[in-house]
Parts: structure tokens; sequence; C-alpha cells
């Protein structure tokens, strides 16, 4: 394997476990029901909770990840090649549309729980007399959705690295250059006339 997928594949799983964990780290540290004080019949006290870093890290991490993948790996919208595989080209294929589809979901998952979770001091209260907090399970949801996210998007890149470097024998042994014997007609000694 080379060097530069190696790296793009260590660098690349290495954001993704960073934002998982801290994804999670943002989970265990959101503000909970038992946090919240009321200050007087129509305000909520909140503390200061480290979730909302932890939080947009995670998301810039997972960010990073997708563009190192996707900008090692190229476009692929066409077939600029012709890969012999099929099978590693559908793989690529499904691997790129999932892992795509998983980063959206990550992403404002971790964004919405990191701005909701943004509540210092005192508020009003929502809809009469309930204190506004994030759900339980929406950073860690993010993070899993990012691990899903960084691993399809390194099996994309490998899948369509190994695609492109897996050619047929002699497709490029020749350079293109035809040989066979040449197949001419014979020359004709009679002049030719045109009308």
């Amino acid at each position: 394997m080379e060097r530069n997928v190696v790296l793009v594949c260590v660098s690349a799983s290495f954001l993704g476990v960073l934002a998982a964990a801290l994804g999670f780290a943002a989970e265990g540290t959101r503000i909970k029901v038992s946090d919240v004080q009321w200050a007087t019949s129509n305000t909520c006290t909140y503390p200061k909770s480290p979730a909302l870093a932890l939080g947009l890290t995670s998301a810039l991490a997972l960010l990073v990840a997708q563009i190192i993948i996707n900008t090692a790996a190229g476009c692929f919208c066409y077939k600029k090649y012709s890969y012999p595989s099929a099978s590693k080209w559908t793989i690529a294929l499904i691997s790129f549309v999932i892992s795509w589809v998983t980063f959206v979901i990550a992403f404002l998952l971790l964004l919405t729980g990191a701005a909701l979770n943004d509540q210092r001091g005192e508020q009003q209260t929502y809809f009469g007399d309930y204190c506004f907090i994030v759900k339980g399970g929406v950073f860690a949801g993010g993070a899993v959705c990012s691990l899903v996210s960084v691993s399809l998007g390194i099996t994309y890149y490998l899948a369509l690295s190994l695609a492109k470097n897996t050619e047929p024998w002699g497709v490029h042994n020749n350079q293109g250059i035809a040989m066979a014997h040449p197949q001419c007609p014979p020359q004709s000694t009679q002049p030719v006339f045109c009308e």
C-alpha cells in the first residue's frame, strides 16, 4: 500500500475517533434536568457546561476528517479510468453516499446539541413552566454517526484507490502502440483521377 494511502487512513481514523470521543464526552457533561434550578416561577438558572466546547470541537474534527478523505479520493463522478473491478466501484459508490448521509446527520446533531446546550445564567421558561434542556442521546447519536461516517469514508477511499490501482495485465504495457503487422491495402501503380 502506498504511503499516502496509509497517511490518509491514519489521520482520518484519528480524527474520527477523536470526534466520537468528544461527542460522548459532551453527552456526559450536558446539562441535565437535575442541574437546572428555578430562580422564579418563570425563570430557570442553568449551570455552565463544557458540552458546548466539546460538541463544537467534535463537529470540527469530523469536518476535517471528511475533507481529508474526499480531497484525497478526488471526484469519481465520472469514470476517468476504466475500472476492471465493478464490485470495488460499487462498494466505493455505496460507501460514499452513506458516508455523506451519516456525516450530515452527525454534524447537525453535534452542532444542534452544542448550540442548545449553551444556556447560562437565568433564562425565561418556554411554553409556561418548562425549562429547556437538550434531550439525552443527541451528542451520543452524533458520536456514533461520526464513527460510521469516517469508517465508510475510509472504505470508500480504499475501494476507490484499489480500483484505480488494479489494472488488467498489459493495459499500459505497450503505451497504446499497436503491436501487430500493419493491415494496409497493397499500393497500386496506376494513377488515380478525381472528378
